[in-house]
C-alpha cells in the first residue's frame, strides 16, 4: 500500500505545482473584457476604468470588446463560449444573470453554470427623467400628462433594469406609457436629449452628466433612499409611487472552468483597482457606488436577486417578445 500512497502523494503535489506555475505565469498574453453594451454607457465606463489600470499593473494589453444587443444576450453568449483560461472577462449587469432567466424561455448561456463570479463592482439606483420641454415638473404631473395623452407618451430604456423599472412604474400607477427599447443607455439618452422620446428610465450613473447639464430633468430615483448625488430629487415612494426599490449593479465574471487561483488573482487585482481613490471618485461622480467584494459574495447576490426579480417581473407582467 505504501508505494500506491506515495504515488498518489507525488501526483497530488505535481498537480498543485502545475497549478501554482500556471498562476505565476498568468497573465502572459492580452486580456479581453467583453462589455455587452455600446461604448459610452455606465457598464462600458466601468470596464474601461478597470481595463486601463489592469494593463498598467500587469504589463499586458487589456482591451474592451463591445458586444451590444439582445438585452446583453450577445455579449453573454460570447463570454460563455470563450476559452476558460482567464484571458476573457465579462462585465455583466443584473439583468444578464438575475432577470433574463425570468424573461426568456431559453437562453444561449446558463446564468449560473456558464460563469465564474470574480467580483461585484458597483451598484446604483435608476432615475426617471424627462426632456426639458416636458411640462411635468414632478411624477404626479407626469402621470397626469400620460393620462391626457392617452397612450401617446413614450419612455426610452437601454437595458432590462431600466425596462423593469419602467414597467414596474406602469404597473404600480396604471400609467399608459409606451416602452421604446434601445441597444444601450447611451443611444436611449441621445434620443431623449433630442426630444425624440421625451421620457427615460436610465441608470443614474450615465445619466448624471446630462442631469447636471440640464439636458434632462430628473423626477425621481428608484432606490429606497435619495441619492447623495441628487439630494433634491425624491424617491418614487416620496413622489407617491410606493413599493419600488430597484438598484442595478455591474460585476466582473470569467467563463466557467477558469482555475480558481486565477479567479482569486483577478479578484485581488480588480478589487484593488476599484478601491483606488481616483477610480472611486470617477465612478462616484457618475452616480455609482463601489461595492467590490469576494466571488462568494457576488454569487450570493446573483442568487438572491434572481429570486427578487422573478417576483417583480411576474407581478409587473413583463414579457420579451
Amino acid at each position: 500500500m505504501k508505494p500506491i500512497r506515495t504515488l498518489l502523494t507525488v501526483a497530488c503535489a505535481t498537480l498543485l505545482s502545475v497549478a501554482a506555475l500556471a498562476q505565476d505565469a498568468y497573465p502572459s498574453k492580452p486580456i479581453r473584457i467583453i462589455v455587452p453594451f455600446p461604448p459610452g454607457g455606465g457598464t462600458d465606463t466601468v470596464g474601461r476604468a478597470v481595463a486601463a489600470r489592469l494593463s498598467e499593473s500587469w504589463k499586458v494589453p487589456v482591451t474592451v470588446d463591445n458586444r451590444p444587443g439582445g438585452n446583453t444576450l450577445i455579449g453573454a453568449e460570447a463570454a460563455a463560449k470563450a476559452a476558460p483560461d482567464g484571458y476573457t472577462l465579462f462585465v455583466a449587469i443584473d439583468s444578464t444573470l438575475a432577470m433574463n432567466p425570468s424573461l426568456y424561455a431559453k437562453l444561449p448561456y446558463d446564468p449560473v453554470a456558464s460563469f465564474a463570479p470574480v467580483t461585484m463592482a458597483i451598484n446604483m439606483p435608476m432615475v426617471l427623467a424627462v426632456h426639458p420641454s416636458v411640462k411635468a415638473q414632478n411624477v404626479k404631473e407626469l402621470l397626469a400628462l400620460a393620462k391626457e395623452r392617452g397612450g401617446q407618451l413614450a419612455y426610452a430604456h437601454g437595458a432590462l433594469p431600466a425596462q423593469v423599472a419602467g414597467e414596474t412604474f406602469k404597473a404600480s400607477t396604471g400609467a399608459d406609457i409606451l416602452a421604446v427599447p434601445y441597444k444601450g443607455g447611451a443611444p436611449a439618452m441621445t434620443d431623449t436629449i433630442g426630444g425624440t422620446v421625451p421620457v427615460i428610465f436610465d441608470a443614474l450613473g450615465p445619466a448624471m452628466a446630462h442631469i447636471k447639464g440640464n439636458k434632462v430633468r430628473a423626477l425621481a430615483v428608484t432606490s429606497a433612499t435619495r441619492s447623495p448625488l441628487l439630494p433634491e430629487v425624491p424617491t418614487l415612494a416620496e413622489a407617491g409611487v410606493p413599493g419600488i426599490d430597484l438598484v442595478t449593479w455591474i460585476g466582473f465574471l470569467t467563463p466557467a472552468g477558469v482555475d480558481k487561483a486565477i479567479v482569486a488573482k483577478l479578484n485581488h487585482e480588480i478589487v484593488r483597482i476599484l478601491q483606488l481613490r481616483e477610480v472611486r471618485e470617477q465612478l462616484s461622480g457618475m452616480g455609482m457606488t463601489v461595492v467590490a467584494g469576494t466571488p462568494e459574495q457576488f454569487a450570493q447576490t446573483i442568487k438572491d436577486d434572481t429570486v427578487k426579480f422573478s417576483r417583480i417581473i411576474k407581478s409587473a407582467g413583463i414579457r420579451i417578445d
